[in-house]
């Protein structure tokens, strides 16, 4: 069976001696030293100055809104995962969905200030299978406006944009370290910011809103990152640049040996290093890549609609007028894409897509 992802799993003696360390520390969680230590190493390697890692992907952003959007309208994508959007309602703001555009799938940013009210408090889009959104204009109409941009970078880990982190745009960005990232902690994530006065105020509130053991600092919640997350970080993080690679060599591959007369593929933005952590294609109508999917799980191979449907969809959120996602969530699939993904795979895997749409 060929999925459309797969966790990657370090050599269980590296996770081991992360483990013993625990043992010999005596310390499960509350900023132990695998914590301490995991995000010394991160900021090193992505060239970060403020990073604080969490339970999960999810709690930074709730984090983000409760300190930002203050309950108002925030300007959104509809295509992304749900998170993005549940977030937004959890937190009791109105999701305002702007559609996407046609061959970035980010926001499309030309759409965003005729959105933007006097209810706006925050803008808080995706840069979609790490393809980041057009930082500048996004950047430029939050500055305009008065207003905080939080990028949900879920699937950023590694990309740079004209040379830096992405996560080193926005007011703040978040990273998901789940399982099916190409970076995790089994369940974890991490938020991003530029400033320490911002830093100060997110790990507040990712800790109760403790400053201090005895004084609070004001609201805030348990997003706390635990160290047997962190050991499995720290494992997996020295073989991160060699599975970057090896997920380039797929991507390369499926560049090759797709027809693309026949589908599409994602546009990535200048002046990006890419991480390949996806590999959407899209068909020319849903009726196809219902087809394609058919054709391929009957071969035991699972590819995954990433993101279907458009969040605006959604039974509990505003239906606002996007047109493009809406189209275009219906055609886009993913293709399995992860670390040691055999060429063989990847070639049945091309001839059958191929054969399902002569």
């Amino acid at each position: 069976m060929i999925t459309v992802t797969k966790t990657f799993f370090p050599p269980i003696e590296d996770y081991k001696s992360q483990l013993d360390r625990i043992w010999e520390y005596k310390w499960l969680t509350n900023n132990g030293q695998l914590s301490k230590e995991l995000t010394a190493n991160l900021k090193e390697y992505l060239g970060v100055n403020y990073l604080i890692p969490m339970t999960n992907g999810t709690l930074p952003i709730q984090i983000a809104l409760n300190a930002y959007a203050n309950q108002g309208e925030v300007i959104t994508t509809p295509f992304s995962y749900v998170a993005t959007t549940s977030s937004i309602v959890w937190e009791k703001c109105t999701p305002v969905f702007v559609d996407i555009h046609p061959e970035y799938l980010t926001i499309d940013e030309t759409k965003i200030e005729q959105a933007i009210t006097s209810k706006t408090s925050a803008i808080l889009v995706t840069h979609v299978y790490g393809n980041p959104c057009n930082i500048e204009a996004i950047e430029a109409i939050a500055n305009n406006h008065g207003l905080k941009v939080i990028y949900d970078a879920a699937h950023c880990f590694g990309v740079t944009y004209k040379g830096q982190s992405l996560f080193n745009y926005g007011d703040v960005s978040i990273c998901s370290f789940h399982a099916t990232k190409l970076f995790h902690t089994g369940e974890g994530g991490a938020l991003f910011c530029k400033d320490e006065v911002t830093y100060k105020e997110m790990l507040y509130r990712h800790n109760f809103g403790h400053n201090g053991p005895l004084e609070y600092h004001g609201l805030g919640i348990n997003a706390k990152i635990s160290e047997l997350q962190a050991a499995m970080g720290l494992s997996v993080l020295p073989y991160i640049d060699q599975i970057i690679e090896d997920r380039k060599r797929v991507c390369e591959l499926y560049d090759a040996l797709l027809d693309f007369s026949k589908v599409s593929r994602l546009k990535i933005r200048e002046n990006t290093k890419w991480n390949y952590s996806y590999y959407p294609i899209i068909f020319n109508s849903e009726e196809t890549l219902l087809k394609v999917e058919k054709f391929l799980s009957v071969n035991d191979i699972f590819p995954r609609r990433y993101f279907y449907p458009s969040l605006s969809s959604l039974p509990y959120v505003n239906k606002d007028d996007t047109p493009i996602a809406d189209k275009l969530s219906k055609r886009v699939m993913c293709l399995p894409l992860y670390y040691q993904l055999e060429e063989k795979n990847i070639r049945k895997i091309c001839d059958l897509i191929l054969d399902s749409i002569q």
